[in-house]
């Protein structure tokens, strides 16, 4: 007795899912995703371009509504979604995603806006395109193998009798299972012209082609800017890519773009424009508009401020930031000939295409021949039954079996017998004898011109090749995308893009920041959060950067132009940077590109640094002024003068002044002895910097202790001028509690 278990195979896990994973590979790879050679189609499209001309869909015929084609397609040859099967016809069908549409269609197919917007397919109707025709002509001629379809009750063909290399032509992109496609289209004329180069001159090599087909040919007049050495890339390694660029013209002062890059839609196109715009990074422009209509398919307006200014660095930023500019990827992988997917090069892909061109002709020029051929046997037949029709017509009327008879009387074979016994008594008269022996000799001259030309390979190339240029006249047009030369779109920096305004920016006492417009700001007044106050603040522009210090001697940087507004109360610094914990921050530093900034601390020791130095990109800053043993760094000065002199005051009222020269220029550090101080003064508070300021020689000096001031004038600081690290000399009685220094004129 047979067991249950014994009905089953048993299989390791591991080897069915490996066995069943590559067969779903093979199957997407081979029979979904990529394109043959032969007729450059996917299987789902050369299905609906069949079943379209098996409804009779031809160019003239009447529009049908596409429900009809998909259900035929998905009934009868291709058992899959609706709606997958409807996008790859409406692709078919869109002018602005096929070089050379396949479909016609009559409704709405989507736009070059919003390729997806396309009608249901109860509402769109279609037919096939003229062009359609060179893939279907010859599909009745004994061209191309016929396979069984999925439920073996059609027969379907394996592929299509192209008459063009409609793989380059149209191009495609799909994804399989661990590989990929994306063959960009061409122009007709270019790719036949490389052709019959190749018909003329087998043994032509790829630069010789390169000089035909120089580019691909996208369906939109956007300029391709790749230079050539990234075009011929493509076409030696079948890889690479593909950069387009947007059209536009100036009038008026106005960017008008005409032309996108292949599959760019305008509408996101404007919105990520606008939303640079919201973002204040474009603020020389003043208004976008999309004036596009059927006239005018693409016609996006681009209002700059003022006319003055440079429309091309414009557009070079826009380039370089939006869709303006966009590059394509190309990996030309296909099924050749062997059935096989593999990357073919142009000379490949055009050498194995004329094979399959050849071979399909020879095919087709075979099956005619074998046509002409068996007319003529049954044109023998039928003239020897008109020589001889009295007797050809007893033998019909008294034999009850006529056929074998009129075989044995006349040498006939079975098929003549048969021609002869089917004929119509209308056409037993004298005249069709004439029509016979015209027509023999109409087919005998047609069979000789085909048995030559099958009978040698340069007759057959020259058939191919002028069948080539009959379709490239016929169908052929202009190259749509030119090739030109530019220079590499170049992103406007931050600061050409921010307008340049004056602005006063504010630091509180808890580390809160904020700018108004304006250099005009009582920065006093302004309202601070509870506990909180006006700690420092610097006039600066939108386009400069700030820095500042922490009580630790960590400098960080920060843009202006994006910094809260002085109505409100600010933003926490914390939320920029991300300081030492503890750590408050105490000083605005804010200049030209050329400064140096003056860091002096409290114990007498400072440095000069070039203010550009102090950026940061790091959210911790960078260290800068080494602290230690309590000191303090007071407030930053810049200075662009090296002849200038500096001067300090000590806590206990001793004045020094001496060349700013003398100061060394560090990146970071301490620096060196500025003045002299007692250590244990210092180390007991009994004295320490408590000002210094910038003058110039010819410039006096005012000295501010509480109500008193006091005003050296440049005779007077003679005696308070001497080398850097001197002790310095003490200031008149009452100003030994001095507050600040002021330079004067």
């Amino acid at each position: 007795m047979v067991s249950f278990a014994d009905t089953f195979e048993q299989q390791q896990l591991k080897d069915f899912a490996e066995k069943a994973y590559l067969d779903y590979s093979m199957y997407v790879i081979l029979d979904r995703a990529l394109p043959y050679l032969s007729d450059g189609l996917k299987p789902v499209q050369r299905r609906i371009i069949y079943a379209m001309s098996e409804l009779g869909l031809n160019a003239l015929a009447k529009y049908k509504k596409s429900a009809r084609t998909v259900g035929s397609v998905l009934g009868l040859y291709h058992p899959h979604g609706d709606s997958a099967c409807y996008e790859a016809m409406v692709l078919m069908a869109q002018p602005f995603s096929y070089r050379y549409t396949l479909v016609d269609g009559q409704g709405n197919w989507g736009s070059s806006d919003d390729p997806k917007s396309f009608a249901a397919m109860r509402y769109t109707e279609s037919r096939l395109t003229p062009y359609a025709n060179t893939l279907l002509s010859e599909i009745e001629q004994g061209t191309v193998e016929w396979t069984d379809n999925f439920d073996a009750s059609l027969k379907e063909p394996e592929c299509l009798p192209a008459r063009l290399p409609n793989i380059l032509l149209n191009g495609t992109m799909g994804i399989a299972v661990g590989m990929a496609t994306d063959i960009p289209p061409h122009n007709l004329r270019e790719v036949v012209n490389a052709c019959v180069q190749l018909l003329d001159e087998p043994e032509t090599n790829l630069d010789t082609l390169l000089t035909f087909v120089q580019a691909p040919d996208y369906p939109t007049e956007a300029e391709i800017i790749s230079n050539r050495e990234d075009l011929q890339k493509i076409y030696r390694t079948g890889g690479g890519s593909v950069k387009m660029r947007a059209t536009y013209t100036l009038e008026d002062g106005v960017i008008i773009i005409t032309a996108l890059p292949h599959q760019v839609s305008g509408s996101k196109l404007m919105e990520q424009i606008a939303a640079q715009m919201l973002a204040k990074k474009l603020p020389m422009l003043e208004d976008l508009r999309d004036e596009s209509d059927h006239e005018n398919p693409t016609r996006l307006l681009i209002i700059p401020k003022a006319k003055r200014i440079n429309a091309e660095e414009i557009m070079s930023h826009l380039f370089a930031t939006t869709d303006l500019e966009k590059s394509y990827r190309v990996n030309m992988n296909m099924i050749g000939l062997n059935g096989r997917p593999q990357v073919k090069n142009l000379h490949e892909i055009l050498s194995e295409w004329l094979r399959f061109r050849i071979e399909t002709v020879r095919r087709r020029l075979q099956y005619r021949l074998n046509k002409v051929l068996a007319r003529l046997h049954i044109l023998e037949g039928l003239l020897i039954a008109y020589l001889n029709i009295d007797e050809v017509i007893a033998i019909i009327r008294n034999e009850d079996v006529p056929k074998p008879v009129l075989i044995s009387r006349f040498g006939l074979s079975e098929i003549q017998a048969e021609a002869i016994l089917e004929l119509k008594l209308r056409h037993l008269i004298k005249l069709e004898e004439t029509k016979i022996r015209a027509e023999q000799n109409s087919l005998a001259k047609e069979r000789d011109g085909l048995e030559k030309t099958l009978s040698s390979e340069i007759a057959l190339k020259k058939l191919v090749k002028k069948e080539l240029q009959q379709d490239a006249q016929q169908y052929g047009d202009d190259r749509r995308s030119p090739v030109v030369t530019r220079q590499a779109a170049q992103a406007l920096d931050d600061t050409a893009l921010i307008s340049n305004e004056p602005l006063t920016v504010i630091l509180s006492e808890k580390g809160w920041i904020r700018a108004a417009k304006g250099h005009d700001v009582d920065v006093q007044n302004l309202s601070y959060r509870a506990g909180d106050s006006f700690q420092n603040s610097v006039k600066t522009r939108s386009t400069h950067t700030i820095y500042l210090l922490d009580s630790t001697g960590r400098v960080y940087s920060s843009t202006t132009h994006d910094l809260p507004s002085a109505r409100t109360q600010g933003e926490p610094l914390t939320g920029r940077f991300n300081p030492p914990e503890n750590a408050t921050f105490t000083h605005l530093i804010a200049g030209n590109s050329d400064d140096f900034v003056i860091l002096v601390n409290s114990w007498g020791y400072g440095f000069k640094t070039p203010l550009n130095d102090l950026a940061s990109k790091n959210k911790a800053g960078k260290s800068l002024v080494t602290l230690s043993n309590g000191e303090k760094l007071l407030s930053p000065l810049l200075t662009a003068e090296e002849s200038s002199l500096l001067a300090i005051v000590t806590a206990q009222g001793r004045l020094l002044l001496f060349p700013l020269n003398e100061i060394p220029t560090l990146p970071k550090g301490k620096g060196n002895k500025l003045i002299q101080i007692s250590s244990n003064d210092l180390e007991k508070s009994l004295d320490f910097i408590v000002a210094f300021t910038i003058l110039k020689p010819e410039n006096s000096l005012t000295v501010i202790s509480g109500k008193r001031t006091l005003t050296l004038k440049p005779s007077d600081l003679q005696l308070y001028t001497s080398n850097r690290a001197k002790r310095g000399t003490l200031l008149p009685r009452g100003f030994q509690r001095v507050e600040a220094l002021e330079s004067g004129e």
